[in-house]
């Protein structure tokens, strides 16, 4: 749903979607955020993907919290696609795109974490490729087509015609196109200072391949709110996340903690033209959902 007219008098702002990223640290918790979120002004739940890492896995994890809930889109951000199987990728995303009435919004990225390679014995050096050839697979499936001669077509038909909304995270140029050449839209993991540019580059490149309307852009911002133990919490979970980084005491240093932060990002984004913006939690305290939705 909308931001409120408490954010300001931005008509920007108040027409701008704004979604809650769900911490990672307690699985079994999720369930309380997603139906709270559901209840409230949100517009999507967003779900982050790591394998070496103590996390949930998205699909999974979705597919559960949209049972639970009725309204708010569920959304990967991002899932690492070249660490899966492409046909069971496309037949898992339509699956749940089917079941929750097209309220899957998959967003893709690579990953960069040697690990997660390892552990599915793909080439982190040739993830990008690897994206690429997934999403003509993926795409000729949605479509009905077969995968192979001989072999297909592997169901069900996704509830959105041509499959799930696709939006592809990334920085670098080849990652920018690629919104262009097979997605909806762009997520980004970066602060106005620097989002500004990748969205004009992202429109820049939609525009350069003939693309009708504008890709959905959809930004992302670092959020704890709540009492001094809710921010440690906070902050000791997301740098453990970004420690392999190098940089995660830069990335702490850019969480928002205060309403007023918060307020002021989503009119810096509203202002660049972004579609939504996800207030990403990575701290467990479930009543965060409440205290977001009344500065909302």
């Amino acid at each position: 749903m909308n931001v409120g007219t408490n954010v300001g008098t931005n008509a920007a702002v108040t027409a701008m979607d704004v979604g809650i990223g769900l911490p990672i640290g307690d699985p079994a918790a999720l369930l309380t955020w997603a139906r709270r979120a559901d209840a409230g002004p949100f517009s999507t739940l967003a779900l982050l993907d790591r394998l070496v890492y103590d996390n949930p896995e998205p699909l999974v994890a979705l597919a559960v919290l949209a049972g639970a809930t009725s309204r708010v889109r569920v959304q990967t951000e991002v899932l690492l696609a070249p660490l899966r199987d492409t046909a069971l990728l496309a037949k898992q995303a339509a699956t749940l795109d089917r079941m929750t009435g097209s309220r899957l919004v998959l967003g893709l990225g690579i990953g960069g974490r040697e690990d997660d390679h390892l552990a599915t014995g793909t080439d982190l050096r040739t993830r990008g490729r690897r994206l690429d050839e997934q999403m003509a697979t993926m795409c000729r499936l949605w479509h009905g087509e077969s995968l192979a001669e001989g072999v297909g077509p592997i169901g069900p038909v996704p509830a959105r015609t041509g499959g799930p909304q696709i939006l592809f995270g990334g920085f670098k140029p080849v990652a920018l196109e690629r919104v262009a050449r097979w997605g909806h839209g762009f997520l980004a993991a970066a602060a106005p200072s620097w989002a500004g540019g990748l969205f004009d580059t992202v429109r820049g490149f939609w525009k350069e391949h003939g693309r009708d309307g504008e890709p959905r852009l959809v930004a992302q911002v670092n959020v704890a709110l709540g009492p001094p133990a809710v921010l440690d919490d906070a902050r000791a979970r997301m740098h453990a996340y970004y420690a392999f980084t190098g940089m995660a005491d830069r990335m702490v240093a850019g969480l928002l903690t205060t309403p007023a932060e918060i307020r002021a990002a989503l009119t810096a984004f509203a202002d660049l033209g972004a579609d939504e913006v996800v207030l990403y939690c990575y701290g467990l305290d479930p009543d965060q959902v409440d205290r977001l939705a009344d500065l909302l």
